[in-house]
């Protein structure tokens, strides 16, 4: 493993740490009593404390220094004076291990009392620090200059995501957003909890991968030797819990689909699952806008949202459009008379790809997701699915080839998805034989028969409504972000690229190409000031690594940086 200069450093500071008997790892508790910010909520001239935290800055004064700690909670200033800290005539701990050994990042104790500067900051005067954890990589912290300009962020999405330690670290709202994450389930959870509904929990691995339409990850079980699925949802499993005599149960799941990745879809994702006895769609209308209000209010004090561009009223009531209607409304053209053929020519003349493989129900589906979901801004149920896009939904009431189903739709996409829930074991099998023969058609992600789902339903299922509510893009929208990967701690990465050892003068080029992304091979020479031998050896060395790339463009010689 090559180090940097300043991890070289580090790792000789360690070494001197140890040589004076200084434990840099220590394992005993340390009796943290105080944190910034009850300090300054709760603050009291003279009050003893103890903190511990990251040291994030220092102005170190001769016998004097100012620095900021970060705790979980923010940060808070402390004052290291010499003779505070080293009470007798050695002053080895001040002068060698504070201002000599200690590092921007190293995690450290301090025992002090509560000050006022002149100036009004409250402050921690330091009366012993210990070292409870060494950093030896430093922290990308970003630099300001005397104009107040901001340099070096640590904003690379692809960095910030594949390290989120060192993003939560010198990012304070990215940890603003998680925290609001966990308001949002727990606000979930007060609500369901206050009506009687139990949480439970549900395998993820299962034989058949039932519940929607998605393909799933496979993977084998030595013991048993069978193959067994990532959930792709939990549905079919809390319907089973319904059969079995409870009256409403929910689950907040890790699902997984080995689909796509961009911006809205993470391949592990969350979603909550709620199925109540007795009810219908119309009620899980009513009680998911009431839902959706509480959740609002309680992330962000208001029902009222900015996201993006679009300022998002979550107050009940929603809209409610049939999907069907909504497909003539965007695109002039009556579809719910139109059978499988007729259906495809009119998505070709819309200009969606389509295929062999699609029946009715993905026909229908691509058709409104292409032409009519983006219109819907404001909290929108989209309403009565046809038969075929339902597989698990109870027909109509009044129209026999449609579903009583809604999907909620809130700024232009899904956020969820609702059935008065089909309960009559033999329209369950005929719809799952339906799907059945989708996959011989080269569907593969039509739904599998699930026999003993059947058998359950077999025995009597009560009349269920039950929804499922995508966590992650609700916590998109409550937290104005407009990618997933930035609500999710750890989101899936591509493998991470072999890091490449440049010499010196390749990464003097390749910092001024960053900059630029694409300049002419000539000026990128220029202002590498380098000899015309170190010239060609560095930008050789680049494009055998293969992050530049010459070209040329007319009569001129280009160089860019290589994705």
């Amino acid at each position: 493993m090559q180090l940097s200069e300043q991890e070289v450093v580090r790792r000789e500071k360690l070494a001197k740490l140890r040589e004076m008997g200084i434990d840099p790892y220590p394992a005993a508790l340390y009796p943290v009593n105080a944190t910034s910010k009850s300090i300054k909520t709760d603050y009291v001239e003279g009050k003893k404390v103890i903190i511990a935290g990251r040291l994030m800055s220092r102005r170190i004064q001769g016998k004097a220094s100012f620095a900021e700690l970060q705790d979980s909670e923010g940060r808070i200033q402390v004052y290291f004076n010499r003779d505070e800290i080293c009470t007798g005539d050695d002053k080895t701990l001040y002068n060698d291990v504070y201002k000599k050994l200690l590092d921007i990042g190293d995690i450290i104790g301090i025992e002090g009392e509560l000050f006022t500067t002149k100036v009004g900051e409250k402050t921690v005067m330091v009366k012993k620090f210990k070292m409870l954890s060494k950093a030896l990589r430093p922290l990308p912290l970003p630099k300001v200059d005397a104009d107040g300009n901001v340099y070096d962020e640590f904003n690379d999405p692809e960095l910030r995501y594949r390290q989120r330690y060192v993003d939560l670290i010198v990012n304070p709202k990215v940890k603003e957003t998680f925290i609001k994450r966990t308001k949002i389930t727990n606000s979930i959870r007060e609500f369901y909890n206050e009506r009687g509904y139990l949480e439970v929990e549900t395998p993820i691995l299962q034989p058949i991968p039932g519940g929607a339409a998605a393909r799933p990850f496979l993977t084998h079980h030595n013991a048993l030797n069978i193959p067994l699925y990532l959930r792709i949802a939990n549905e079919l499993y809390l319907k089973r819990l319904i059969v079995g005599g409870f009256d409403g149960v929910y689950e907040f799941a890790k699902d997984f689909r080995n689909e796509g990745m961009d911006r809205t879809h993470n391949p592990e994702f969350t979603v909550m699952e709620l199925y109540v006895a007795y009810k219908d769609y119309n009620w899980m209308m009513e009680t998911t806008e009431q839902l959706l209000e509480k959740i609002a209010i309680d992330a962000n004090g208001t029902s009222k949202l900015q996201v993006g561009d679009n300022e998002i009223e979550f107050k009940a009531p929603y809209a409610r459009v049939p999907i069907l209607e909504a497909i003539k409304i965007h695109t002039g053209i009556d579809v719910s008379d139109m059978n499988e053929e007729e259906l495809r020519e009119t998505a070709k003349k819309l200009g969606i790809e389509v295929d062999e493989t699609m029946g009715v129900g993905k026909l229908i589906d691509e058709i409104f997701g292409e032409k009519c979901e983006h219109h819907y801004i404001q909290p929108t149920f989209i309403t009565d699915y046809p038969k075929e896009m339902s597989p698990l939904t109870k027909q109509h009431r009044d129209n026999p080839r449609l579903t009583e189903r809604f999907e909620l739709m809130v700024n232009g996409k899904e956020l969820a998805n609702c059935y008065s829930e089909l309960n009559d074991p033999i329209d369950q099998r005929e719809r799952f034989e339906e799907q059945l023969r989708l996959s011989e058609k080269g569907d593969d992600e039509a739904m599998f028969i699930d026999q003993d789902f059947i058998r359950a339903l077999e025995y009597g299922m009560p009349p269920t409504s039950g929804i499922g509510i995508g966590i992650d893009r609700l916590v998109m929208l409550m937290t104005n972000n407009s990618s997933i990967q930035e609500v999710l701690f750890f989101p899936q990465m591509r493998p991470e690229k072999k890091q490449v050892e440049l010499s010196e003068n390749e990464k003097a080029v390749f910092d001024i190409l960053k900059k630029e992304k694409t300049m002419p091979l000539s000026e990128l020479k220029s202002q590498s000031g380098l000899s015309n031998k170190g010239w060609d050896k560095s930008i050789k060395g680049l494009t055998k690594h293969k992050l530049a790339k010459v070209f040329k463009e007319g009569e001129s010689l280009l160089v860019k940086l290589e994705e």
